[in-house]
């Protein structure tokens, strides 16, 4: 520390300080003297050594230098090749060095040659995989080469190239299911068809060796020896190859199309658009060409390409994850169904052939099962059925229209004659007829109906066949069919039927004979209703004491087509009287009569008298057809009595007449005279006392009246009960006795200078003042 103090402030510190470290010098110089007086001899002895050494190390230099030079002439050539070791070892260095570099680069172009040769094979989800491969593994491994850099900015391009391929190809897929779709379909309704065929045959082969059916629901399709239909056997013969949807179209584009997009990570563009254009095909499926209503073929090829659409649905939603989905599939099935509806509704309304309409009915239910086979909903198009099924019954009750018409057109209106037991059974065999009194006659006989009873009832029957061809297949208990069958028929017998006999009774060539066989034929028609219930009966198994079991209206139908006939009957008589009534020529201003009957009204009572005598003289082999046709023709003959003793009255105040004369009273009253005796003859058998007289009751009253003058008895006696003239209105008489007293004053001239005419004129004035009295009475009373 005393170093420190040579800075410190105390006086001669530095002074002090300088001389200590002189005198420790010294001391150190005095020791190293000592020293090196202590080594110094050795010093000189080391010195003398070396100086002998020295001639010693000259000669080695010399030894070592020459030895160095054969050294260097020796090694100059182990230098050269140890150079040459050198390079080749460097070479060697440089090639493991590029061995290992190519090592990692081949196979990065191994697999882009691997990715060409797929892209060229167009296995494009392979290619997309050596892709993933080249940029995820091998490229990195050696990204830092240029060749490296262009694969990695080239793959990019090569996945939007094979994104456009795929689409391309799906495209093409697109339109290739379009066209196939009739083929995929049309084999999709074969196969459904046979499996139904065969479990139709394998049914009714079970119900023939349990039951004893008189009718099948296919009664007309025959029967092998095995119970099953030659149609079913054919067709288990047909030993044909069950084609599937993808033994009929490729698809591996669609599938190859979805890896590639599922691969690219895009995949929900790719649904979309499948989706889309899917729902623009089916619309373009569900478009029924115009005419498609006016053949099968045209209804066939349009549910074929339904079918085809939905089964490659179908598979797709089956064979793929979420390309579509149950979702889809069921909203393109609701959307088709509602259009298949309204298109089979629109089209079918067209259909004038029934069995058109049938054929279509079996296309639906074979579409409706084919569609059910593959999870599709169908339970509108069974409700459609019974749409149909109404437009079926048109067309037939339409077709059978026509039948009815020729039926009747070709009928003779006449009972049907039989020779033998032959030809009686020919006809009871084909028409329920059982006839106790007419069984015990002897041939040749006559049955009291016309050809066209058994003909109407046999066609009844083939209507309920064709009608019941409908409801095969429709899955519907035997009860609805039984229910179907009873209103169909109903349907035949009340509107076609029963229209057919009106217009048949309306016609003008139908006579007065053809009308009374009209009216046994529907009573025999009208019994064979219960035949025709029985009969349903027997097709569908189903009693007829069920609660809901329809009946059958045919006793309404063919009564109403009974009292039409009957009407007409009233109605010819009545036209054919007003013809006869025309040719009425009467001289209304006669001064007395001819003293016999007109000619016309002779004419008239002739015609009246030969056309009842046909009317009792037809054939009533029973008493129900004696009694029926008896009414008939008291009806027409009362009614006719009638209508002439109205259309004399009308002749008599016709408005237009003017002037009657006495002359003309009294050969009037011949002619009403000779009606009573034609009434009172009995023209028609079963009318009680005068009965029919009474038809002319007023006017034989108001004739007696003018004839016997009897005015007086008239007036005083008028409004009695007991009066003789009690059915003479007094408007009649006042307007018969005015037509009168306008006569009198023309034709009497001179009569004011004659007092019996002077005296009859004015008893005439007095009446005629009493009976306008008497009907204004009558009028205010009203």
């Amino acid at each position: 520390m005393q170093w420190k103090s040579v800075y410190d402030d105390q006086p001669n510190a530095h002074k002090r300080f300088m001389e200590k470290l002189d005198a420790r010098i010294r001391n150190h110089d005095r020791e190293i003297e000592k020293m090196c007086n202590f080594h110094h001899q050795g010093f000189v002895d080391a010195i003398t050594e070396l100086l002998k050494v020295r001639a010693d190390a000259e000669k080695l230099m010399g030894q070592v230098s020459d030895t160095n030079r054969r050294l260097q002439d020796a090694g100059r050539e182990v230098t050269a090749q140890t150079e040459e070791v050198i390079r080749c070892r460097i070479q060697q260095r440089n090639m493991a060095t590029t061995v290992e570099k190519l090592q990692l680069c081949i196979p990065v172009l191994e697999m882009y040659s691997k990715l060409k040769e797929q892209l060229e094979s167009k296995r494009y989800y392979s290619a997309l995989k050596t892709m993933e491969q080249l940029e995820n593994i091998y490229i990195p491994r050696v990204s830092q080469y240029r060749f490296c850099q262009i694969m990695a900015e080239t793959l990019p391009k090569l996945r939007e190239e094979i994104k456009e391929i795929s689409m391309s190809d799906l495209k093409d897929f697109l339109e290739s299911i379009r066209k196939h779709s009739d083929k995929i379909g049309e084999t999709a309704m074969r196969q459904a068809q046979q499996h139904r065929t065969f479990n139709s045959a394998v049914q009714k082969q079970v119900t023939l060796s349990c039951a004893k059916p008189l009718y099948g629901l296919n009664s007309r399709t025959p029967l092998n020896h095995n119970g099953l239909s030659a149609e079913a056997t054919d067709e288990e013969e047909m030993d044909e190859e069950v084609l599937t949807a993808q033994d009929l179209v490729d698809f591996s584009p669609v599938y190859r199309c979805l890896h590639i997009y599922t691969v690219l990570g895009d995949r929900e563009t790719f649904e979309n658009y499948y989706r889309k254009q899917r729902k623009k095909q089916a619309r373009l499926v569900l478009q029924p060409q115009s005419n498609m209503h006016e053949t099968v073929e045209g209804y066939r090829k349009y549910f074929n390409q339904i079918v085809g659409f939905f089964v490659v649905e179908d598979h797709i939603l089956h064979a793929t994850q979420g390309l579509v989905t149950r979702a889809f599939t069921d909203e393109l099935w609701n959307m088709a169904l509602s259009k298949i509806i309204a298109v089979l509704r629109t089209h079918s309304s067209y259909c004038s052939d029934p069995d058109l309409v049938l054929e279509l009915k079996n296309l639906i239910v074979i579409f409706a099962d084919t569609l059910q086979g593959y999870g599709f909903p169908v339970n509108r198009l069974f409700d459609l059925l019974f749409e149909v099924r109404d437009q079926y019954n048109e067309t037939l009750l339409k077709k059978w229209a026509l039948v009815f018409r020729d039926i009747f057109e070709q009928d003779n209106y006449s009972p049907i004659p039989v020779e033998n037991e032959e030809e009686y059974k020919s006809v009871v065999s084909r028409f329920p007829f059982h006839d106790a009194e007419i069984e015990k006659q002897q041939f040749p006989k006559k049955l009291p109906m016309s050809q066209s009873v058994p003909q109407i009832y046999a066609q009844v029957k083939e209507f309920i066949y064709a009608s019941l061809k409908f409801s095969e297949s429709l899955h519907r208990s035997s009860t609805e069919i039984d229910d179907m069958l009873r209103k169909s028929t109903n349907l035949l017998l009340t509107r076609t039927l029963s229209s057919c006999l009106q217009n048949l009774i309306k016609k003008p060539h139908i006579g007065l004979t053809e009308l009374v066989q009209i009216i046994i034929n529907t009573t025999h028609l009208e019994h064979a209703c219960k035949y025709l219930e029985d009969f349903i009966t027997n097709i569908t198994n189903v009693s007829p004491e069920t609660v809901h079991t329809t009946r059958l209206y045919g006793l309404s139908t063919f009564k109403d087509a009974r009292h039409a006939a009957e009407g007409e009957i009233y109605t010819k008589l009545n036209q054919k009287i007003d013809e006869f009534i025309q040719l009425a020529d009467y001289e209304w201003g006669m001064s007395e009569s001819d003293g016999r009957a007109s000619g016309y009204l002779m004419d008239l009572i002739n015609f009246l008298r030969s056309t009842f005598q046909v009317f009792t003289h037809l054939p009533n082999n029973n008493n129900d057809h004696a009694a029926m046709s008896g009414k008939v023709a008291q009806t027409a003959c009362m009614s006719a009595c009638k209508h002439l003793a109205t259309s004399l009255m009308q002749m008599l105040l016709d408005t237009e007449l003017k002037q009657i004369s006495m002359g003309a009273i009294q050969q009037f009253n011949l002619d009403v005279m000779q009606c009573e005796l034609f009434a009172s003859s009995e023209p028609v058998p079963g009318f009680q006392g005068d009965t029919l007289q009474l038809a002319f009751i007023d006017l034989r009253q108001l004739l007696d009246l003018f004839m016997v003058w009897d005015w007086s008895t008239y007036l005083a006696d008028y409004g009695q009960p007991t009066s003789k003239y009690l059915r003479v209105n007094p408007s009649t008489a006042l307007a018969l006795l005015e037509k009168m007293k306008d006569t009198s004053k023309k034709n009497n001239i001179f009569s004011q200078f004659r007092k019996n005419d002077r005296d009859k004129q004015k008893l005439i004035e007095t009446v005629v003042k009493q009976l306008r009295s008497l009907v204004n009475g009558m009028s205010q009373h009203s």
